[in-house]
């Protein structure tokens, strides 16, 4: 059983408003109240639906997949992954001078002249310069999280540096194995800036090869991708081909083409897991979630129930005005799934302590958490459920960028009959 902060603390403060929209039900609903969900006095039906909660880890295997290709790299069979080198025995990187806009290199790598990069290679700098650390693998306009998990690799800057760059340098931007079809080339790109250091004490992009301690899978961007950290999915590139250095002086992104936003970073933003749809009068009601810890970080998750009876002024689009209810944020597990070796986290991790395994803070950026809350009862009729987390300066979803095409903001809205 996970502990967590006392529900009764933070929700027996229900202002006076919210109970007059609920008419004559509001006092079944306070005498439903549970008294505490600290331990054993978790109410069953919260503790059961917090117990059903994946795992803050994902398996490789479990990742929700947004591949593109055709066909998808990773279903080639295995004689033509070794072919065009998807495999770590025959994978190579080349990293260049952009030939339109060239940065200036003393020691490009290149498969002509037998200079790019292998996976002995890498695992040679790894023995230096191995990184690890946890993110949430989101794309950019999709409402929720494809999976999460511990991502290991090599600085991009360690690579970056082999080439001896001079000059005419600001932008870096690569790509991966797309079938030889220029025309399913699919590119991201960094500033420059963004590779030989790591800002606000963010990690650094990584060359990866490792998910939760095990090799890369192909269906996961294996033998080697790229992963930002602070990024949506579309910038860690899978199946790493090519790395271009180069003297463009804006974003070339694939996905940029396509009318996204390919510069903000992860958002802050909370959604359902658990809600039953249909529920008795009275009946205290379950409801557990997740939240996205952005690049502004998350201080809490809040909840609020609309009768369709007595609905919210529309003028307030962003329900700013509304009755919010902290919600309780869960601890750490202690099982983190993900299939990990020892099922620990590997030693070293950014952000965790290698005595305990525990992160030394929570919630984590750029990661994830789940919450939990138990609704008091009440009484019949129809009702939305909303949910939102707040960051921590204090703003609360969809803001402080609730565009689409920048990443997911939107307030959920999930219905509820009360019979």
């Amino acid at each position: 059983m996970r502990n967590y902060s006392s529900f009764l603390d933070q929700h027996r403060d229900l202002t006076r408003r919210y109970f007059l929209r609920l008419g004559a039900g509001s006092a079944v609903a306070l005498a439903c109240w549970p008294r505490s969900v600290r331990g054993a006095d978790v109410a069953p039906e919260l503790a059961e639906a917090i117990e059903k909660l994946e795992t803050i880890l994902t398996a490789q295997n479990k990742f929700q997949d947004v591949s593109r290709g055709e066909p998808l790299p990773h279903s080639l069979p295995a004689e033509k992954k070794t072919e065009v080198g998807l495999t770590r025995d025959t994978w190579q990187l080349e990293v260049l001078a952009d030939p339109e806009k060239p940065a200036r290199l003393r020691k490009p790598m290149t498969k002509a002249d037998n200079t790019a990069l292998d996976f002995a290679g890498i695992l040679k700098l790894a023995e230096k310069h191995s990184v690890r650390f946890a993110k949430v693998m989101t794309c950019l306009n999709i409402g929720c999280p494809l999976g999460a998990g511990i991502w290991e690799g090599v600085p991009l800057r360690e690579i970056l540096w082999l080439t001896e760059p001079r000059e005419n340098l600001r932008r870096v931007f690569y790509y991966g194995y797309h079938n030889d079809d220029p025309k399913q080339m699919f590119k991201s790109s960094l500033p420059v800036g963004r590779v030989p250091e790591d800002p606000f004490d963010l990690p650094p992009v990584i060359v990866c090869y490792k998910l939760n301690g095990e090799w890369l899978s192909s269906e996961r961007g294996g033998p080697v991708r790229i992963v930002v950290p602070e990024a949506y999915g579309f910038k860690s590139i899978k199946w790493l081909s090519h790395i271009y250095l180069s003297n463009i002086a804006a974003a070339n992104d694939t996905y940029g083409e396509q009318n996204n936003d390919v510069d903000s970073p992860l958002k802050t933003f909370a959604a359902t897991l658990s809600v039953p749809r249909k529920v008795k009068a009275g009946a205290a009601i379950p409801v557990t979630g997740y939240a996205q810890v952005g690049i502004g970080g998350l201080s809490k998750v809040q909840v609020w129930l609309e009768s369709k009876a007595d609905p919210h002024p529309a003028s307030d689009r962003k329900y700013t005005t509304a009755p919010w209810k902290d919600a309780d944020i869960l601890p750490p597990p202690k099982s983190w799934g993900g299939d990990l070796p020892d099922k620990k986290i590997p030693a070293g991790t950014l952000g965790f302590d290698d005595a305990t395994g525990q992160p030394r803070t929570w919630p984590l950026r750029l990661f994830k958490v789940h919450w939990a809350t138990l609704l008091p009862g009440l009484p019949a009729g129809e009702f939305t459920l909303r949910s939102r987390a707040i960051d921590e300066k204090g703003n609360a979803q969809p803001m402080p960028r609730p565009f689409k095409k920048s990443g997911w903001a939107d307030i959920e809205r999930v219905p509820i009959v009360v019979e």
